[in-house]
């Protein structure tokens, strides 16, 4: 085959790849309608080939790096040579491959000469995906249709021809409509990606498109294996928990990993991890592995191309049953949210041997969901307030952490709502939305800043659904290398009666006034090495900026601060440092 290649042209199929993937993105960023997608951009496009292997993705948030793959392989083996130019196949089925069912897929099959050569793929975060509880997240979930619609590989388009019978049943199930308009934007974003293929083809034909792809996996493959080649070959232990499954007070399920590195391949080893919950707190092998990728690519190399060769040098071994690959018929809607708790996990292990890669610890997510009709149009509104929920990462070598970035399985690529739109869209009165001063965790590069939110709710029968982990005092962002914790979580509602309702990281709570005002605290992450090195100067600007307190900069700092100058009290800190 190499004597076909010509490398220049395997770069341009690589780059084209590439744009296509993000030509079809911004498709979706312009054409759907939820702010789940066009606002936060819960979602992820891809190609693949016509095995299902990735030939590149964009993922606007990481942790959908690995949830097309697994899906569009099996819907390869499951309809086989039944598919036709024009198909479209719509998907969600965490049993099949899937990593979430409110993770909505559509699969468009790409032909040439009467070959089926690659698919177009998007998937996104639905509004509502059925189920006992509008908005696609139930707590009190104890099985998968309980928490939603199954949606097992099925065209919605056969050979070009709409399917209306199946379109109605599925939208059926849906409570709204923008559901339906946002899976057209899927459509539209799959088309593109058609587009885009058809004319690399046209122009190379199928043989040097197939012998460059193949190049293409060999070549990541090799970078990938290189990178790996570069870890001392050991077996290096990391831990973490996630607190509370949502039935049990007080209770905490393990994380058990063994990262193996040999040679240029690694395992990441979830033997021993806790056993599959009766509740929602669960994910199914996709998201495991999504989160396993985008992690570990984090600690590589950032210029490696994303297709099939990344996975090759990669194991995962999570057994059946356990909470990271839960059996069916298992709920499992918080898997994703896993990931950041298995993140822990992945950055303690290689804490020893990569110290100047890893992080430290990101501040856990916790979600809050409101759903209700807003008086102003009569409709239902639905918002997984992404605006609230995002707080600081942990610091590393070099760098402070990422101030209100969000959780690591969203990192960078789920945006902080729009103040205006959020006031338009819902029927929320936005009171208050800043960095959350003393929540980043002290270190010679401190942990990113949290926020807390603050707005009132006039809707109308409106319920809340939190999901997520964080609250706990053990629970916070770690820190590395002497280091501090970063800060805790918390919802708070505030009842027009004076009552006050702390939520619990995973419950329902029904029947919320009109007037009651919501109070999100996302927490900080960790701090990473001793504070006591960080400059002083740097110091004093986090305190003039008022997201470190003089108390704190004192405390965690040894920096002593006066108060009427606002300038370093040079003697005091050298004192203060020199003591401890």
């Amino acid at each position: 085959m190499d004597n076909k290649i010509d490398k220049i042209l395997a770069s341009v199929f690589q780059r084209r790849f590439k744009s296509i993937t993000e030509e079809m993105g911004l498709t979706l960023l312009r054409t759907t309608r939820s702010p789940i997608l066009n606002e936060a951009r819960d979602f992820v496009t891809g190609l693949y080939d016509h095995q299902g292997r990735m030939l590149e993705q964009t993922e606007y948030i990481p942790v959908l790096a690995f949830a097309i793959q697994p899906a569009c392989e099996y819907i390869t083996q499951y309809f086989g040579d039944d598919i036709f130019e024009g198909d479209v196949i719509i998907h969600n089925d965490v049993f099949s491959g899937g990593n979430q069912n409110a993770d909505v897929a559509i699969f468009k099959p790409i032909f040439h000469e009467d070959k089926l050569v690659a698919w177009a793929a998007c998937k996104g975060h639905q509004a509502d995906i059925g189920g006992a509880v509008a908005g696609g997240y139930n707590p009190e979930a104890r099985e998968v249709w309980q928490e939603a619609l199954r949606i097992t590989p099925v065209k919605i388009y056969e050979a070009g021809k709409f399917r209306k019978d199946v379109w109605d049943m599925i939208f059926a199930n849906i409570r709204y409509k923008i559901v339906e308009e946002d899976i057209k934007a899927e459509i539209g974003g799959c088309i593109v990606g058609e587009r885009g293929v058809k004319a690399l083809l046209e122009r190379y034909g199928i043989s040097k498109f197939r012998d460059h792809v193949d190049y293409l996996f060999d070549v990541t493959e090799k970078m990938v294996r290189k990178e790996i080649d570069r870890i001392p070959d050991g077996t290096y232990p990391g831990e973490s928990y996630v607190y509370y499954d949502g039935i049990h007070e007080g209770s905490k399920m393990k994380i058990n990993l063994k990262v193996v590195v040999k040679g240029e391949e690694i395992i990441f080893d979830y033997s021993g991890s806790a056993p599959q919950t009766q509740g929602f707190v669960n994910a199914p092998l996709a998201a495991t592995s999504s989160a396993v990728l985008l992690t570990f690519l984090m600690l590589i190399n950032p210029d490696i191309p994303h297709n099939d060769g990344i996975i090759r040098p990669i194991k995962i071994i999570s057994p059946k049953g356990s909470f990271l690959n839960a059996e069916y018929p298992a709920a499992t809607t918080f898997g994703n949210s896993i990931t950041g708790p298995n993140a822990d996990a992945i950055m303690k292990a290689f804490s020893t041997i990569l110290p100047k890669r890893v992080t430290a610890g990101w501040n856990r997510f916790l979600g809050f969901t409101l759903t209700g009709k807003d008086p102003r149009n009569e409709r239902s509104y639905v918002d997984i307030l992404f605006l609230a929920l995002k707080g600081g990462s942990g610091g590393t070598y070099m760098a402070d952490g990422y101030d209100h970035i969000g959780l690591i399985n969203c990192a960078g690529g789920i945006l902080a709502q729009d103040y205006e739109m959020f006031e338009i869209q819902d029927p929320h009165f936005l009171l208050k939305h800043e960095y959350l001063k003393d929540s980043a965790g002290a270190g010679q590069w401190r942990g990113g800043l949290g926020v807390e939110t603050i707005f009132e709710i006039y809707g109308e029968n409106v319920t809340g659904i939190a999901f997520g982990d964080g609250v706990e005092e053990e629970a916070r962002a770690f820190g590395l290398f002497g280091g501090k914790e970063g800060s805790i979580n918390n919802v708070e509602l505030r009842y027009p009666d004076g009552r006050i309702r702390i939520a619990k990281s995973k419950e329902i709570i029904r029947d919320i006034p009109k007037n009651t005002i919501f109070q999100n605290i996302a927490g900080g992450g960790g701090g990473y090495g001793d504070p006591f090195l960080r400059p002083a100067e740097k110091v004093l600007e986090d305190v003039k900026n008022e997201l470190v307190s003089s108390k704190s900069a004192k405390k965690d700092y040894g920096v002593v601060i006066d108060k009427i100058t606002m300038a370093v009290d040079q003697e005091a800190t050298k004192s203060l440092r020199g003591r401890n």
